[in-house]
């Protein structure tokens, strides 16, 4: 979530910004269906770092500082968003299973949401990045 204001800031292309501050606020909700699973659980919300998406979002800094034109800098952002948001599917699938194993389908409805919601933002960023990649090639 701290990654998008700062990707919306670098993206030079005024729908990108908005498809990367319309993420933020569809993250807001992902963060509040999460906190109802730990409550859920009886267990506090804690946060941890994610070796796996820092990765993704610093491989997008440094190419962010690497790149001049335009179309090749807002194609790299949306390449990182794709990986991000391939990352986070895989991950929801995985825990909606695990939930559903566990006999946890209340928890495992609350996770769809969030999987189904990302579902949708993964075809939005591929739609994006078949653009980016054309204007970028151009």
């Amino acid at each position: 979530m701290k990654a998008l204001p700062d990707m919306a800031q670098k993206a030079t292309d005024p729908e990108l910004k908005k498809g990367f501050l319309t993420h933020l606020e569809e993250t807001k909700t992902h963060v509040q269906r999460w906190r109802q699973v730990f409550k859920m659980h009886g267990t506090a919300v804690k946060a941890v770092d994610c070796p796996a998406i820092d990765g993704i979002i610093e491989e997008a800094d440094e190419v962010a500082g690497e790149v001049a034109n335009k179309a090749v800098l807002d194609a790299a952002l949306i390449n990182a968003a794709q990986g991000r948001e391939h990352y986070e599917i895989v991950r929801y699938g995985s825990l909606i299973a695990w939930a559903r194993q566990l006999g946890r389908n209340d928890c495992a409805s609350i996770l769809q949401q969030t999987l189904d919601r990302g579902k949708i933002t993964e075809e939005a960023h591929d739609a994006r990045g078949r653009q980016g990649n054309l204007r970028a090639a151009s």
